[in-house]
This record gives C-alpha cells, sequence and structure tokens, in this order.
C-alpha cells in the first residue's frame, strides 16, 4: 500500500487539495457581508443615524428594523450590537474587531448578544425565556446586553402580549433591535413602543458598483453590463445579487460575460425587442412572427415577451424627453440604441404599442390559444402606422379623411327631432372636408409639437330655408345637442304616470312576460302584494318559491317595469313575507272532521249509515 508509483501520489495529493479548497469555500454573500457601518451598501440615512446616536449617546432601549428582503436589516442589527459593546471604538465610531468583545462576536461566543429567529422561536414560552435574561447585568465590561428578534412578525399574539411589559421598561443596560420585512403584521402597541427605521431596496447602481468591487477583489473577469443584468434580476436585494453573481461564475469558469448572464438567468436579450421594433416600424409581419417563432423555440413564454417588448417601448419614450433619460433603468452601452431607435419613429407609435401590448398582456392568462394571442398583438403593432397615418394639407393642418357615410346615421335623427329638411343635412356633409373614419385599430390621440391632429368644423356658407322659417346651420354638433335635449324632452312627456290602476294593468302584463306557461309561479306573482310611492315599486313576495323567482328575474322584471312606465328612473325592490302566507293558510282537516263535513252536506249518508249499521274507521 506504501509502494504506490509517485503519479498516483500525486493524484491523490490534487484530490485531497481540491477537497479543502471546496470545504473552505463560502459564499459571497456570508465572506462579503459588512461589518462595520461604512461597508453597508445604499443605507446611508439609516448607518449614519445610528452613528449619531452612539456619538452622543442618544441610543433608544428598542428599534425596529423593516424593509424588503436581503437589504441589510440583521446586518445591521448585528453591527450595532458589536460597536456599542466594543472597548476601543474608533474615532469613527466604527467597532475596532480587535479588542475582546469584538473577538467574542465574530467567534459568537459572546455573552452580551442574543439573537433570536422568531420563525421557528415563536411562542410565549420562547419570549418568557428571553425576558427571564433580560434580569441578568452583561459581563465582561461590557456596557450593554442586545437581544436581536429576526422575523419578527412571525410571534403569535400572546408572545406580543407577553414582550409588551418588558419592551416598554426594560433596563437601562438592555436594547432591543427587532428585525421584519412584514412591518404590517406587527402590533401597534409593539410599533409605538420601537423607534422605527425603514430600510429601502439597493439602488441598481450601487449594486453594480458593489459587484464590481468584490469581482476585483476575487479577480473574476466582468463585463458591466452583464452585472447589470445580475442587478436588474435581484430588484433590489444584495444578497440574492451575491448568490446570482457566484452560480453565474461557476457556469462562466470564473468570468461573467453577457451572453452567459442572459444565458443562465433566463433573460431576453435586447437585440430582439429592438429587431422587433424595427419589424414593426417597416409594417414587416413576417419578419416579427419568425422572431417570435424564435423567441418560443428558446423557452420563453409570450407573457415575458409582451412586459419585455412594452418595457422596451417605455424605454424608448424615456428617450423623448432628456428630463426624464434619468428613468430608464439601463446599462450606460445600451443607452446610445435606445437614443437611435428613438429618433427614428414617432410619438404615435410608442404610446399606441405600449397600449396595445399592455392590454394583451392583461388578457393573456384567459387566452386559450396562447400564441395566437400573442401573434394577434404583433399584427395590430404592424399594422399600427397605417392605422394611425395622417394626410398632412396643403395649409400645414393635419386632417383625418372623411368618410360622409359616418356622420349621415346620426344627424338624420338630429334634423327629424328639430323638423329640419334632410336633404340639408346631406348637403352639409358635402361641403364638410373633415370627419373621422374609425379605424380598425383604434389609435391614441398624441399631441406633437409640430403638428397637431384636429377636425375641423363644418359650416355652412349660406343660409338655407326649411319649411316657412330660415334656418342658419352653423355647426352640426350644436345640432346635435339641441336634438339630445330635443329626445329627453319627448321622453319626458311619454312618461306615464305610476296610479294604482296603471300599476295593476302593469303587473298583469308583467305575469304574463314572465309567468307565462309557469301556473305555479304565475299565482306567487299574483299573490304577491305591489305597491308604490312616487318613483319606486315595492314587491313583496308571500311565498318562498315566488321570492326566489322574482328575485332571481329582479334586473329584467325591473327594465321590463321601467319600459312600461318609459321611465329610467324608476326604482323596484323586492323582498318577501314569508309568515303573512302562513297565517292565512287554512289549517289541514283531519278525516273525522271532512266526514262529518260532507254529512252536514248529504243527510241521507248517515241515514244510509245508520240503516246497515255502518262503522266508521278513522
Amino acid at each position: 500500500m506504501f509502494t504506490s508509483q509517485t503519479s498516483n501520489n500525486c493524484k491523490i495529493g490534487i484530490t485531497f487539495e481540491h477537497s479543502i479548497m471546496a470545504e473552505n469555500f463560502v459564499v459571497s454573500a456570508l465572506k462579503y457581508r459588512p461589518q462595520t457601518f461604512d461597508t453597508v451598501v445604499g443605507q446611508s440615512h439609516i448607518t449614519t443615524t445610528l452613528k449619531n446616536a452612539i456619538k452622543t449617546n442618544q441610543l433608544a432601549h428598542s428599534f425596529l428594523f423593516c424593509g424588503p428582503r436581503g437589504v441589510g436589516k440583521t446586518t445591521c442589527a448585528r453591527i450595532l450590537a458589536k460597536t456599542i459593546n466594543c472597548l476601543t471604538p474608533t474615532a469613527n465610531f466604527e467597532a475596532c474587531d480587535t479588542c475582546e468583545n469584538c473577538v467574542s462576536f465574530k467567534n459568537n461566543t459572546s455573552f452580551n448578544v442574543h439573537e433570536l429567529d422568531a420563525a421557528s422561536n415563536n411562542s410565549v414560552d420562547d419570549i418568557r425565556v428571553l425576558t427571564d435574561q433580560v434580569r441578568f447585568a452583561p459581563q465582561g465590561g461590557s456596557k450593554y446586553k442586545v437581544y436581536i428578534i429576526d422575523e419578527v412578525h412571525m410571534l403569535s399574539q400572546q408572545a406580543f402580549n407577553a414582550f409588551l411589559k418588558t419592551l416598554e421598561e426594560p433596563p437601562s443596560y438592555a436594547i432591543f433591535i427587532l428585525a421584519t420585512t412584514e412591518k404590517h403584521k406587527i402590533l401597534p402597541t409593539i410599533l409605538s413602543r420601537c423607534q422605527i427605521f425603514d430600510f429601502k431596496r439597493i439602488t441598481t447602481k450601487d449594486t453594480v458598483d458593489h459587484l464590481q468591487h468584490i469581482c476585483e477583489i476575487e479577480k473574476v473577469s466582468a463585463e458591466i453590463d452583464a452585472l447589470h443584468f445580475i442587478a436588474l434580476k435581484s430588484e433590489g436585494c444584495m444578497r440574492d445579487s451575491l448568490s446570482i453573481m457566484d452560480k453565474i461564475i461557476s457556469f462562466g469558469g470564473g468570468q461573467i460575460t453577457y451572453t452567459n448572464t442572459i444565458e443562465n438567468l433566463n433573460i431576453l436579450d435586447y437585440d430582439y425587442f429592438f429587431k422587433m421594433t424595427e419589424a414593426v416600424a417597416t409594417q414587416n409581419l413576417s419578419s416579427a412572427m419568425l422572431m417570435y417563432d424564435d423567441i418560443l423555440a428558446k423557452g420563453f413564454e409570450g407573457d415575458m415577451f409582451m412586459n419585455g417588448f412594452a418595457e422596451h417601448f417605455r424605454n424608448l419614450m424615456m428617450c423623448k424627453d432628456e428630463r426624464i433619460v434619468r428613468l430608464m433603468d439601463v446599462a450606460e452601452g445600451i443607452k446610445k440604441r435606445y437614443f437611435d431607435q428613438a429618433n427614428s419613429i414617432s410619438n404615435s407609435l410608442i404610446i399606441n404599442a405600449i397600449s396595445i401590448l399592455n392590454n394583451s398582456e392583461l388578457d393573456y392568462k384567459m387566452a386559450r390559444n396562447k400564441r395566437l394571442h400573442v401573434e394577434m398583438a404583433l399584427i395590430k403593432l404592424c399594422h399600427l402606422i397605417q392605422a394611425i397615418q395622417i394626410v398632412s394639407h396643403a395649409d400645414g393642418i393635419a386632417k383625418k379623411k372623411v368618410t360622409t357615410n359616418f356622420i349621415s346615421p346620426i344627424f338624420k335623427k338630429a334634423a327629424a327631432s328639430l323638423q329640419i329638411d334632410e336633404s340639408l343635412i346631406a348637403k352639409t356633409a358635402a361641403n364638410a372636408s373633415s370627419i373621422v373614419a374609425e379605424p380598425l385599430v383604434q389609435p391614441i390621440a398624441v399631441a406633437h409639437k409640430k403638428e397637431e391632429t384636429v377636425v375641423k368644423p363644418i359650416v355652412s356658407n349660406t343660409n338655407t330655408s326649411a319649411g316657412n322659417g330660415g334656418i342658419k346651420l352653423a355647426n352640426l354638433k350644436s345640432i346635435a345637442d339641441k336634438a339630445k335635449e330635443a329626445l329627453a324632452e319627448k321622453a319626458a312627456q311619454q312618461k306615464i304616470a305610476i296610479t294604482a290602476e296603471n300599476l295593476k294593468e302593469v303587473w298583469q302584463k308583467t305575469i304574463v312576460h314572465f309567468a307565462e306557461g309557469k301556473e305555479f309561479f304565475a299565482t306567487s306573482m299574483k299573490n304577491a302584494r305591489v305597491s308604490f310611492d312616487k318613483e319606486t315599486i315595492s314587491i313583496i313576495a308571500v311565498d318562498m318559491m315566488g321570492a326566489e323567482f322574482m328575485m332571481s328575474n329582479k334586473l329584467p322584471i325591473t327594465q321590463f317595469l321601467m319600459a312600461q312606465f318609459v321611465n329610467n328612473h324608476l326604482h323596484v325592490i323586492m323582498d318577501k313575507d314569508i309568515q303573512a302566507s302562513q297565517d292565512t293558510t287554512k289549517t289541514t282537516k283531519s278525516i273525522k272532521e271532512k266526514y262529518d263535513d260532507f254529512v252536514k252536506e248529504n243527510p241521507l249518508v248517515q241515514k244510509m249509515k245508520d240503516d246497515l249499521g255502518l262503522e266508521m274507521e278513522y
């Protein structure tokens, strides 16, 4: 066993070395966890406040750190606990990391810092154990005993109540630091006893800078665009971004490239969106369909594509105004491409495309054929320019095309209501120069700086006569308004007054309309108590089946009554009064009672019974 060849010994040594390296590997989220306030990323508003409180010796006895996951709540709690017990703090009021208390804290052997995970220790007994420990003073020359309760919102109601008194009046040396991601779940009585610090999501820029700093320390080659994608994917969570970076380093063999990142994170490349926008701008439907097929082949879902495409058009819209360019959350290397493409397409196309994609994404879940649903959105996008196309006239005013057929049915009614000769309307419509015919795809009106989409008012050039008097037609819109007023007045005149006689007659029609051929329900509706008060009709059913039938048909019955009385303001109330019907119902008679009644009406039956000596059995 000891006479193995040298090559084998080398192999054994290499394997052993690799195993040691694997055992010593520490994930970046733990290896680069901040140890001082100055190294905390993106929470300067909190770290500055805590350092000033230590400097002026104005520490509260209880803190509540709340905010999204992975932004540094527990880390800041540990740094605060270590710093306030440091025996030789620095001039900047940071922990020295060399004194006895700092070393014991680092090795998790400190008797003055207690950390409780409320997610798994959330009972009353756990809190009672903690409150019992508060009675003992700090040891080893420390000034404070610090209790860190993580995920404090997981405590039970009873545990919160058991903690209230201690939290309100703790000993002078006790400090409680509570951390949670769900502040709304904590009792108001707890919140009122704490100094609350709200942690914010870490910005994309801060995340990229921190990842780049770590890559320089680890000597990992990383592209800025790739780090930017990692920061976007983590959504402001530093812990997630570090975990993603570790995964991509392993995937790329020690390198972080743009290609490796989008492949590993399952993200659509920007190139797809730029090329798809070009296809939309050039109305190249074939190219758009083929690109979408390629996207599906790569395993991306339709809603993910539409979400990313809408985000792409949103970024193009940001490029149109220098004041809001900063709202674009993209890498610097990509911004130039956005500016170049934004300058080549109009605002109308961008805004209408966002609207189409947003509506399609909302309806995506209800669509049975998901692919066809997305393809229909692409068809609309590729024909969008044609739908919002405008014709520029020589006078420089942009006007849309006109069709007289569009105005004909509308203003025929106006002419009839105002007793205007129909030929007058036709002649005026023929002289009109601009009435919009609605396109298949409805575009959103967009205000431009140099061009405006307007509808020129239609004005007749001459005074025309109708009947015996002359009428000057100034504007078809005013005719329509007058027609509406005339129709409203006519409707008011036709309204039928609600009287007892009219209501009885209309209710009989209602019974025939809804219960014809249904004898039971017809009887129920006849027995119902119907009354009125001004424009309110009350219908009270006196049996259960009738009540259910009328309640299930309340809307059509209401509409029927409104139509009969020609009154759109009619209010119908339906209810039931089963007890009234039960009180009036006759009780069922026994066989003997029925026989006695029968004998009274037919005396010969009793005589026959006596003559034959018959006996009745009940």
